[in-house]
């Protein structure tokens, strides 16, 4: 397939809704015009690419009516359609899906009408993020990679707090832990032994597995 293949059924339906189409214009793949009506302009191309964003862009000096037009079935549009059609707002395009192949001089459908669009914020990410950024001790992820196992979180540095405590003292009572550590929430997260660090004997006493003493050592450089 090449993108000329997508030109014709677009033509096509664009003529349908009373436009006069012609392709390669001054550089654009397809412009539409109609007396009622802004210049429409599409990119045609065969896969979603930063290429085909950036042509999209130099359109808007033309129109605000961009459409980006790729052939149906593509992996993207299958497995991340959501985060392509956010993206595309946020970018002010449409979107235009096309099936050359498809029985009848091929099938066109519009995915995504080019709008004015800026997401709401949401209270409660927020909230997750600046309260996760303040708790944590330090920074000890590299950012653009997951460390080891999985990310220092700060309720991960909270519990590596009360495993370096149990490698020192042995079995211990929570709520000792809890003053030693500084951590009012120890009977809580050694309850919840998330990690598979920490084992119960008896009435609130507790000590460190097996798996608590072999990954202790591999996250004690990570408290800064």
């Amino acid at each position: 397939m090449t993108e000329t293949d997508l030109y014709a059924p677009l033509k096509a339906y664009l003529e349908r809704q009373g436009y006069e189409v012609k392709g390669e214009v001054t550089g654009c793949d397809v412009v539409a015009i109609r007396e009622d009506a802004e210049p429409v302009v599409v990119e045609l191309k065969l896969a979603l690419n930063m290429t085909v964003l950036l042509q999209a862009v130099d359109r808007l000096v033309l129109t605000d009516t961009v459409y980006i037009g790729v052939p149906a079935g593509l992996p993207i549009l299958r497995r991340q359609a959501k985060q392509v059609h956010k993206l595309l707002r946020l970018a002010g395009f449409g979107l235009i899906v096309i099936d050359p192949d498809f029985p009848g001089g091929g099938r066109v459908d519009v995915a995504l009408h080019p709008t004015d669009y800026r997401p709401r914020r949401n209270a409660r990410k927020v909230k997750r993020l600046l309260g996760e950024f303040h708790a944590r001790v330090g920074d000890p992820n590299a950012g653009g990679t997951a460390m080891r196992s999985g990310l220092v979180t700060a309720y991960r540095q909270r519990a590596l707090k009360l495993a370096t405590h149990l490698a020192e003292t042995g079995p211990e009572k929570a709520s000792v832990l809890a003053t030693l550590s500084g951590e009012p929430k120890a009977r809580d997260i050694l309850y919840a032994n998330y990690y598979g660090w920490f084992e119960r004997h008896g009435k609130g006493i507790y000590s460190l597995t097996a798996t608590g003493h072999s990954e202790l050592a591999n996250w004690q450089d990570t408290d800064n």
